[in-house]
């Protein structure tokens, strides 16, 4: 099974989604590496794709789907508005919570981002 670091920046009910060339639009995040911590990966992943550093990270909760385990933080960022894509990364942008399901995204991004609202 695939390890997956995925993060969730909230700003005004707004959620942080990125996109790679020819993909659907997802949540930061990516690979844990070997040796690396779920955190660790998260704050590595939100940096290399969208130029954003975490003060801290929350770990909200594990979801299994698709063969895939995404170890969920939410991330505490002071420059939210400063996301840009970055590397592999060809656009990001900031999506109302309550129309993620409209978007071409996974039903992994899909659930995460239920839960999501539903702390809120």
């Amino acid at each position: 099974m695939k390890v997956r670091a995925t993060v969730i920046c909230e700003l005004d009910r707004h959620v942080l989604l990125v996109r790679k060339p020819r993909c659907r639009w997802s949540l930061p995040g990516g690979k844990v590496e070997p040796g690396e911590t779920t955190a660790g990966a998260a704050l590595r992943e939100l940096q290399e794709e969208t130029g954003l550093d975490a003060d801290n990270l929350l770990y909200l909760m594990e979801l299994e789907s698709g063969g895939t385990r995404h170890h969920v933080y939410e991330a505490s960022v002071p420059n939210l508005e400063q996301a840009r894509p970055q590397n592999e990364i060809i656009d990001c942008i900031w999506h109302p919570l309550e129309t993620v399901d409209n978007l071409s995204t996974s039903e992994a991004t899909r659930q995460i981002v239920k839960a999501f609202r539903r702390r809120l």
